[in-house]
């Protein structure tokens, strides 16, 4: 494991769905190498859960993404409890129901939406201007290789990390002057809790495209994730990070 406390010592992170998966493994990593990690979640018992194992370098904050004034309300937490932010990392998601176009109930596809797509904006709209101030941030978001394949039986999700993608790229760009990189990583499924919301059947489906023949680990991602968040990523951004076993590679 690369040691990246030089990097993190006494930064800010906020990392969304820290309550488990990529987002749990990250703030664990995040803490180990000296950080002050804001851990953002909406399930409250997961997330007191992990913060209790991270110690004093971490506060938990109940929040729900979809909601501008819930986001708000807890970047204030952050930035009088812990300081301003510089790296926001945002692992907050959903799959939703498995089932065709034609029979995915519409309050369905805005759930999927909301939190996967609107949420990221929100988080990314609230904490640029803290960046911007200190001329320097990093933003990491998790699309899915769905994002660019599109999944049969899943196209709210398909359509909500397709949206991360362009999205990251859209403000990748227009940050690019000021010290403030954005990028995202478009994994292959990860072995995760959010796999209890997907039927065995379609997890099957995704591992057989995996030239690997085999899930992530949340801990592969998180790697990546600290490479994207440090000085050492100082040359890419508004760029898609394929971490697919093969799947996709473009």
């Amino acid at each position: 494991m690369i040691n990246y406390s030089k990097e993190f010592t006494n930064k800010v992170v906020i990392i969304t769905g820290a309550g488990s998966g990529i987002g749990k493994e990250t703030a664990k990593r995040m803490i180990d190498n000296g950080a002050k990690v804001a851990l953002w979640d909406y399930n409250k018992d997961a997330l007191n859960n992990i913060q209790k194992s991270l110690g004093d370098n971490s506060i938990a904050i109940n929040v729900d993404i979809s909601d501008e004034f819930s986001v708000k309300e807890a970047a204030d937490r952050v930035r009088n409890e812990i300081g301003s932010p510089e790296i926001l990392i945002n692992c907050a998601g959903v799959a939703g129901d498995n089932a065709t176009v034609e029979n995915t109930e519409v309050d369905e596809w805005r759930r999927v939406i909301n939190i996967n797509l609107t949420g990221t904006f929100i988080c990314c709209r609230e904490i640029v201007s803290d960046m911007i101030k200190n001329n320097y941030g990093r933003i990491v978001n998790i699309a899915s290789v769905a994002g660019k394949e599109g999944n049969p039986n899943a196209a709210h999700y398909s359509a909500s990390k397709s949206g991360v993608i362009t999205f990251t790229r859209s403000l990748g760009k227009e940050l690019a002057n000021t010290g403030i990189l954005v990028n995202c990583i478009t994994p292959a499924v990860i072995e995760t809790e959010m796999l209890a919301q997907v039927s065995d059947e379609h997890k099957a489906y995704m591992v057989s495209k995996i030239p690997m023949g085999r899930m992530g680990q949340p801990s592969e991602v998180s790697s990546l994730i600290c490479w994207l968040s440090s000085k050492e990523c100082s040359y890419s951004t508004a760029a898609a990070f394929d971490l697919s076993g093969g799947r996709s590679t473009y």
